[in-house]
């Protein structure tokens, strides 16, 4: 039976439920939320947490540990900028290297939950490969 609308998509199962898209994007937002609240040092928990609680779910797994590998590699690059920052001559490193760590990191999260909630994977950049 065709639509009646002739400019309707067609519809297509997704491979997965809601629940595993909403814990997807969960995982890829809730490290830049807690990078805001404490200053970029809790961003590995949230990834972490879904990771351990969805693991068997592989959508929402590859997206926890993507995320989790992404903030290891950049809660590395926070350390040195914040080390930078309490040196006189490294502030002026320091300061405008964790404004571009922020906004890359920022950018990256955002991008992975948008294709997260379109049921797509997402590879993050720059990570170091611990989860999987």
């Amino acid at each position: 039976m065709s639509s009646p609308y002739p400019y309707d998509p067609p519809t297509t199962p997704t491979p997965a439920g809601s629940g595993s898209r909403l814990a997807a994007v969960v995982a890829h937002l809730s490290a830049p939320i807690a990078a805001l609240v404490s200053a970029g040092w809790l961003s590995l928990l949230g990834p972490l947490i879904v990771y351990l609680v969805k693991k068997d779910d592989p959508l929402a797994r590859r997206a926890a540990a993507g995320a989790f590998n992404f903030n290891l590699a950049f809660w590395v690059l926070y350390l040195v900028s914040w080390l930078l920052i309490f040196t006189v001559i490294g502030a002026v490193i320091g300061i405008p290297l964790i404004i571009v760590l922020f906004v890359v990191s920022l950018w990256c999260h955002v991008k992975g939950a948008i294709r997260a909630a379109n049921d797509e994977p997402y590879d993050y950049p720059f990570q170091i490969r611990v989860l999987s």
